[in-house]
């Protein structure tokens, strides 16, 4: 009796022990929780090896508003949209909007693939492009090659900085339909008025040394334009090639991973031929499904890297994941 009563004594006295000195270690942890969360972004830039070439994808920041009807569906019933917006998990009322110039290293130039929004955008938390650049490793002085897909604020924004180019040692290349088009005087008026007045300011200055190309001729050896119009009515993608490695630039083809892409028919109403463009991402989409080769598309979520699927409707965008690491 009394050695089975000391047992439960010594039991009840090692819990008591065992809770004392876990009480300090809740206490502390309980402090812990008064930290700030730190609210701090990740650098955004992402990097990848395509056969000899090195590709970063830079953030230049997400917009979040309204949407996607009738951005994306505006000749579709709003309830075609909202249904097809939630059969994807996502909201029918809200999406993000993310702007991803690429830059490519072939070993000999350092090509930058449109420039952002630029520094009009800054206050609005955009037009970051810049500065991940330098956190990438690479400074503004780095580029030798800035192509511009198209003339769009999005697009042609940071090309300059405090009324300077941005990349003071770069040469420029960009489509020769895109460039008559917006520069021809009577764009400067009615719809058109607002890019072509953008590009008499940020573009016209640089252009008259620029490179300008049509379907199929060469930007550098194993980076081709191919024409995707409708968009805009130059608009411009573009094939890379290194190793034996495939890859395509879609630019503005789609600009959201489910709307544009699951239902490629459906107006965009960034598209100023919207049949057109509707036709140009069905030719674009299907190449690239039936080649199983990657894209990096301007809109696509970040890191805007990926793959699709051909389906009976459209296609379904498969996001990159470790294909690139191995």
């Amino acid at each position: 009796m009394t050695l089975s009563t000391d047992r439960r004594s010594l039991f009840k006295l090692s819990l008591a022990g065992a809770a004392s000195l876990a009480m300090p270690q809740i206490m502390v942890r309980a402090a812990h929780a008064d930290v700030a969360q730190a609210g701090t972004e990740a650098p955004a830039f992402h990097r990848f090896k395509l056969g000899t070439f090195e590709v970063t994808t830079i953030s230049d920041g997400i917009r979040v508003g309204d949407g996607p009807y009738p951005t994306f569906g505006a000749n579709q019933q709003p309830e075609a949209v909202s249904e097809l917006m939630a059969a994807n998990f996502l909201p029918a009322d809200r999406f993000a909007n993310g702007f991803t110039p690429t830059l490519i290293h072939t070993g000999k130039d350092l090509v930058l693939f449109d420039t952002g929004l630029g520094e009009g955008a800054r206050g609005g938390g955009l037009g970051k492009m810049r500065e991940r650049l330098q956190a990438s490793g690479y400074s503004p002085d780095d580029v030798t090659v800035v192509v511009i897909t198209h003339f769009h604020p999005d697009h042609v924004g940071g090309l300059t900085e405090a009324g300077k180019p941005s990349f003071p040692k770069a040469r420029y290349v960009m489509g020769k339909v895109e460039h008559d088009f917006w520069t021809a005087p009577e764009r400067l008026s009615g719809p058109t008025a607002q890019v072509a007045t953008l590009t008499k300011t940020k573009v016209a200055p640089l252009a008259k040394d620029a490179t300008l190309i049509g379907d199929g001729e060469e930007v550098l050896p194993g980076i081709t334009a191919m024409a995707a119009h409708g968009h805009t009515p130059g608009h411009m993608i573009f094939h890379v090639e290194s190793a034996g490695k495939r890859l395509v630039l879609t630019a503005d083809t789609a600009n959201h991973y489910v709307a544009s892409l699951q239902r490629p028919d459906w107006h965009v109403a960034f598209d100023l031929d919207k049949e057109q463009a509707a036709q140009s991402r069905g030719k674009v989409f299907d190449m690239i499904a039936a080649d199983r080769v990657p894209f990096i598309g301007y809109h696509m979520p970040y890191p805007s890297l990926g793959y699709v699927e051909k389906m009976d409707v459209g296609y379904r965008y498969v996001p990159a994941s470790y294909q690139f690491d191995l």
